[in-house]
């Protein structure tokens, strides 16, 4: 008979790495959010989802003609096992020199099963777990996630709430002996802002003069996932334009609206030092992290998709449309000049409870806090144009309605 007081006590089932992760309160906040939205928007076909970047109108065919030839196989071996594709790589690296003006080469570009993929595959590459990893709030709220994931410990800093730029000076005293990388996106998810040449100038003296510091050198890794979608014909300006120890992420997802088709890829640009030592370093871990290729149709895909993207003019209108709509109606919103969302100031300091007032007629946005920036919420710009036109009133109401609450935001 087993002596109960000697029992050992059940162990976790899952391992401290997991349990930390499952514990992040965005993490939390994200998945509760997600799962009571979609239990109210069950079943209803008239609610106007503001949410994610997710498609609300059929794909354009010439997307969906480009995925259907690249189905069609050339020979035997079409389906069979893809790392890095040559003519895919070719058509990346051809298509940032044009984006960027920068000589990238197609055995720098690596493959990836999206932008996800691509930003733990930049920090493993270039970090040891217990590295520090610095970025700036309001994030992408899954930026912790795979740092965490990583072993790496995550460094969060404020921007200027202002103008949505980056804090140099914040950036600066946040630089430790244990930091390895920084985390840039331009443009930026959630604000849309735009990190202008002169911004990225002083990041990239700031960075080069810390390495030299701490002795060790700091790894720039670049969020470009909408690099593509950029407004009012703006220039986009990449950090590999002015730091050399810059990782490029991007993804095809945001390109085409199509955030379900997992490709995208990390770039090395041509100016890396050591970069030779990087490759046979970076196309392991592919592997080793669970095969992070994109599957062989997208690869095929990926010449002909690099031809076309999303109708960023549509984009535009519709920002155009509710920048206007919801200033006139007393909100704060600022202008993105690239993305496809709005970031904008909440009425009242508890940007929770505005959403809700938002969810009690049927339009579902983000909070702030999600992206731990309270006293904001987000706006997609994916959402239809029916949606946009529905949703007016219902933004009007719950600006009236917070004009009767205390500390309301004018």
């Amino acid at each position: 008979m087993t002596d109960p007081t000697t029992t050992p006590r059940p162990a976790s089932a899952v391992s401290a790495r997991a349990a930390r992760l499952a514990s992040i309160p965005s993490f939390q906040r994200v998945d509760a959010y997600l799962t009571e939205a979609s239990l109210r928007r069950k079943g209803q076909s008239d609610v106007c989802d503001f949410t994610f970047g997710n498609p609300h109108q059929m794909p354009p065919d010439r997307y969906v003609n480009t995925l259907r030839d690249a189905l069609t196989p050339q020979h035997d071996q079409w389906f069979a096992y893809q790392t890095n594709g040559e003519a895919a790589r070719e058509a990346a690296a051809d298509s940032l020199q044009r984006l960027l003006d920068v000589p990238f080469r197609k055995e720098d570009i690596y493959l990836t099963t999206g932008g996800f993929a691509a930003i733990a595959l930049a920090l493993k590459t270039v970090s040891d777990p217990g590295d520090e990893v610095i970025y700036s709030l309001p994030p992408w709220f899954l930026y912790e996630p795979l740092i965490l994931e990583a072993g790496l410990v995550p460094v969060k800093v404020k921007i200027n709430t202002t103008t949505f730029d980056v804090d140099l000076d914040a950036i600066g005293a946040a630089i430790t002996e244990r930091t390895r990388v920084v985390i840039v996106n331009s443009p930026n998810n959630p604000t849309g802002r735009i990190y202008p040449p002169e911004l990225l100038l002083r990041l990239a003296e700031m960075l080069e003069a810390a390495s030299v510091r701490i002795g060790r050198r700091i790894y720039l890794v670049s969020d470009e996932a909408y690099n593509r979608i950029v407004f009012d014909g703006l220039r986009f300006h990449s950090p590999v334009e002015f730091y050399a120890h810059t990782l490029l992420a991007y993804s095809y997802g945001k390109t085409h609206l199509s955030p379900g088709q997992r490709v995208g890829y990390l770039a090395l640009p041509p100016t890396m030092p050591q970069r030779e030592e990087m490759r046979p370093a970076i196309t392991g871990l592919q592997v080793a992290m669970g095969w992070v290729y994109p599957n062989a149709l997208l690869q095929h895909a990926l010449p002909d998709l690099e031809k076309f993207t999303v109708d960023v003019g549509q984009l535009q209108r519709r920002r155009e449309r509710l920048v206007e709509a919801l200033g006139g109606m007393g909100y704060r919103v600022h202008r993105p000049e690239g993305t496809f969302y709005l970031f904008a100031t909440s009425p009242i300091p508890d940007d929770e409870a505005f959403t809700e007032s938002l969810v009690r007629r049927d339009v579902f946005v983000f909070p702030g806090v999600l992206f731990e920036t309270p006293g904001f919420f987000r706006i997609s710009l994916t959402a239809n144009d029916d949606m946009i036109e529905r949703s007016l009133p219902a933004f009007e109401a719950a600006m009236k309605e917070s004009m009767n609450r205390p500390g309301t935001h004018t």
